[in-house]
């Protein structure tokens, strides 16, 4: 008689720890996706910190260039100030990476500018930051594609059909970011 009672709670007892199971681990990988966000929020502080010396040095060789310094200048305060969701972020965030591009093609017009130590400098750790960032964007993207997978998967779909995890959008390059860049003179 006590079989079929011990056989129900094993059973039950198995269904909860699969639950549970699941659970944490669509906790884990949100966890992880969020920290990957964080560590992309982390290298743009790095480059925004280091934009306003990089202009600095370049604003002394061009001055007659002031529509691009501009062009970084605001590209840079709106990707400080973005707020909203994270494809608001990314939008304002590639906008400004296509906005430095331009410096760097603008430094290829004038050789005293490309000589002098401090834009060198300033132009290896942007250079290193970008990297960084784009890095810290992959990695990003490699978690939202576990977490994206995880939440959509048989029998993983009808347990986030009861918890309401959303999916996470991918960080994307957009058009602009794709462009090459022009100088002209």
């Amino acid at each position: 008689m006590m079989t079929p009672v011990w056989i129900i709670i094993a059973v039950v007892a198995v269904i909860v720890l699969w639950l549970i199971a699941i659970y944490n681990r669509l906790i884990t990988l949100k966890n992880r996706t969020d920290e990957a966000w964080s560590d992309i929020d982390v290298q743009l502080k790095r480059r925004y910190d280091l934009i306003p010396n990089l202009l600095e040095t370049v604003k002394g060789y061009a001055t007659h260039e002031q529509g691009t310094l501009q062009k970084v200048i605001d590209a840079r305060s709106a990707a400080m100030t973005a707020g909203g969701s994270r494809e608001t972020k990314a939008k304002a965030e590639n906008a400004l990476s296509a906005t430095l591009k331009s410096i760097f093609a603008l430094a290829e017009s004038y050789p005293d500018l490309k000589a002098n130590q401090n834009f060198m400098k300033l132009q290896d750790e942007l250079s290193d930051t970008e990297n960084k960032i784009q890095a810290a964007r992959r990695f990003y993207n490699g978690n939202v594609r576990d977490f994206n997978i995880t939440i959509e998967v048989f029998p993983n779909n009808l347990i986030n059909g009861m918890l309401r995890f959303k999916k996470y959008e991918f960080f994307e390059a957009n058009e602009e970011e794709k462009k090459n860049v022009e100088v002209k003179f």
